[in-house]
């Protein structure tokens, strides 16, 4: 997360004269009036939430294609679980679904071909405010219509989808970020009279949504960032308790189970390595546990490592891509944004979505919300 970066500019504390009380009552309020300022002023964490913004976007369009042959067993009239169950448990649980609005297949194929376009939107970035409550809703639907075919992987990226809804996750390689890109440059050399009373409270309501903006970017990614750590940190803890991950012995238990087991050739290979299935049983349980506490270090960077090759076998081994996906994108979040204007100038030549310069958009207070976009040096 990049907000002890964005708070770098304001640690330096001014010179204090000869003979001025210098003591920590001084540097105490100035810590918190700048935590405020990059609270209300400055967006963080611009790049890391258009990763999430296109990973969960092509994540659940990849999954919507995929489960397209199946559509009417799962979601559909034709499912085991009717249209009509599912509104009897809603009752109870108080969830709801746009797909038992009707039971009609015209209406569900229509809803179907809607969430596929929705997520595409979402994951190009178009029109990102609204379609991201659109991506919500169709994540909330699906995953309501059937609650009980989920594997863990429909949860988190309800979650996330809900949280983004909060995020300016618009703002960076996305359409709309170009779009504003053109229309500053095309306004550059129009001139514009701020004398009158409509400009300014235009410029008002102009600075007023900026802000606004900005403290809900900045509470939504900090809720993502909480949520992935509480997720790591009790899964570590309820292993800890268990005396099969204690002993090392867990995931050869997992690796038996024939429901978990789409290769079991290779599921067996792995299992004839005892020390190493014992090494990965403390190595998994070690870097859950540790997780919420090296994320503001660069011991995050092979911690995240290891949980990118963890979830990398629990897609192969156990055959669950949709969870380890939604898994390795949300470990993404805790990327700082330097990481990815980097990979952006690398991916540059065949993209030409330039990244909006963050500097120019905290400085400027205009009626545009995203400024011309500079180019950035190489970092």
């Amino acid at each position: 997360m990049e907000t002890e970066q964005a708070l770098a500019p304001h640690r330096g504390v001014p010179r204090i004269p000869d003979g001025a009380d210098a003591g920590p009552p001084r540097r105490v309020p100035e810590r918190i009036g700048a935590f405020l300022t990059v609270l209300t002023e400055r967006p963080v964490s611009l790049y890391a939430a258009a990763v999430l913004r296109i990973g969960y976007g092509l994540l659940y369009l990849v999954f919507l294609l995929r489960e397209f042959p199946h559509r009417d067993e799962i979601w559909g009239p034709g499912s085991p679980w009717t249209p009509e169950l599912a509104r009897q448990l809603f009752d109870q649980t108080g969830w709801a679904s746009i797909l038992t609005l009707s039971d009609s297949r015209p209406y569900f194929e229509t809803c179907y071909a809607l969430a596929l376009v929705t997520s595409a939107l979402f994951l190009l970035g178009w029109r990102t405010r609204v379609v991201s409550v659109l991506f919500a809703v169709v994540v909330a639907s699906f995953h309501a219509r059937a609650i009980f075919m989920t594997d863990g992987g429909d949860n988190l990226i309800l979650l996330m989808a809900i949280y983004l809804t909060l995020t300016a996750c618009g703002r960076r390689w996305s359409l709309d970020a170009r779009r504003t890109r053109r229309r500053a440059s095309a306004g550059k050399g129009k001139s514009n009279s701020a004398d009158s009373g409509a400009d300014d409270l235009r410029h008002q309501l102009a600075m007023s949504r900026r802000t606004l903006t900005a403290v809900l970017h900045n509470c939504g990614m900090f809720v993502i960032a909480a949520q992935v750590c509480f997720l790591y940190g009790s899964a570590g803890l309820y292993k800890v308790q268990g005396g099969s991950w204690g002993n090392g012995t867990a995931l050869h238990y997992v690796l038996n189970l024939d429901l978990f087991r789409p290769w079991p050739e290779l599921s067996l290979l792995a299992d004839e390595h005892d020390v190493l299935i014992a090494v990965a049983c403390y190595l998994t349980v070690l870097v859950q546990v540790a997780f919420p506490f090296v994320l503001f270090g660069r011991l995050k960077y092979p911690v995240l490592t290891v949980l990118l090759g963890m979830h990398l076998g629990i897609a192969v081994l156990m055959g669950l891509p949709l969870f380890s996906g939604a898994m390795i994108i949300a470990d993404a979040a805790f990327l700082p944004d330097r990481f990815y204007r980097a990979l952006g100038q690398r991916l540059r030549p065949v993209g030409r979505w330039a990244p909006v310069g963050e500097a120019e958009a905290t400085a400027r207070g205009g009626a545009a919300l995203v400024p011309p976009q500079p180019t950035q040096p190489s970092q």
